[in-house]
């Protein structure tokens, strides 16, 4: 049994939720094959159709926005302020983050005209923000902001051009408690997300230089990212407390929770709700 399905079997099976032992069938001939993919097919699309009726007879909410909320009420929960940024940044703020035209994102960037683009991450408005919270209010600051960002990624299974991001950061905390406070941070969105399987380590990053990510499932995929301050970008913001931030990429977070084989049918789509293919 050395046939195996054709691409568009395959890519068709992938996009109607097939299992691993479904997608790894092997064949003696074609005939047996074309036959299999049919009736698997059809299998999969009255599965599909049964899932979508239960979407609409409840929760009628998709994963991504039900995480959104989740995670919104658990953070003002514990003291953190939501905040809501601009989805078009402009090129003089992503300089003060060291991204100019020669910075490896820059190519990555959908620019809008010649110094205005949409966000490719949440942290140069909340830069922005902080620096007059620090001023007008007393410390620790805690904020979060949870909004799309873009990217000219690889159309790749993990990646898309557009995807959502949760941002939080709390500055003026005492230095020494900087690493516990962000393995707190990162414990609590995890659990919430129904992530209970991954690690901390430290990697090189192309904006801070050194971040602290966050790794989970069975391949060790990135869902988050993290740094602490001061920092070196902080001098560009006038910005001095001490502070610790994470970034998660809520796609992923649902991809780990479900088990998913792909981000695109996590998030915003014209292909799927809540994970289930429309084309049926």
């Amino acid at each position: 049994m050395n046939i195996t399905w054709t691409e568009i079997q395959r890519v068709r099976l992938g996009e109607l939720n097939a299992a691993d032992k479904d997608l790894n069938q092997g064949f003696d001939d074609p005939a047996e094959r074309d036959k299999a993919f049919q009736k698997l097919e059809r299998h999969l699309v009255k599965v599909e159709r049964q899932k979508l009726q239960e979407f609409r007879d409840g929760p009628r909410r998709p994963k991504l926005c039900v995480l959104e909320s989740r995670l919104t009420e658990l953070l003002v929960q514990n003291h953190f302020v939501q905040v809501t940024t601009p989805t078009i940044l402009s090129k003089g703020l992503l300089a003060k983050m060291s991204i100019d035209e020669d910075h490896p994102l820059s190519s990555q960037i959908f620019w809008l005209g010649r110094d205005k683009c949409l966000r490719p991450m949440l942290a140069p408005h909340l830069y922005f923000v902080l620096k007059d919270l620090l001023r007008l209010w007393e410390k620790p600051v805690r904020i979060f902001e949870i909004g799309s960002c873009f990217r000219k990624e690889s159309q790749g299974a993990r990646h898309s051009n557009e995807f959502t991001m949760l941002n939080l950061v709390e500055m003026g905390l005492p230095e020494d408690q900087r690493q516990a406070r962000l393995e707190e941070m990162a414990a609590l969105v995890a659990t919430a997300a129904g992530v209970d399987d991954y690690v901390i380590r430290t990697e090189e990053s192309a904006v801070y230089g050194e971040t602290i990510d966050i790794l989970a499932g069975e391949d060790r995929m990135e869902i988050g990212s993290a740094a602490m301050g001061p920092h070196v970008l902080d001098q560009a913001w006038e910005v001095t407390d001490a502070w610790m931030g994470i970034g998660f990429g809520l796609e992923r977070l649902l991809m780990i929770q479900q088990k998913s084989r792909s981000l695109g049918k996590m998030g915003r789509s014209l292909a799927y709700l809540d994970g289930i293919r429309l084309n049926i």
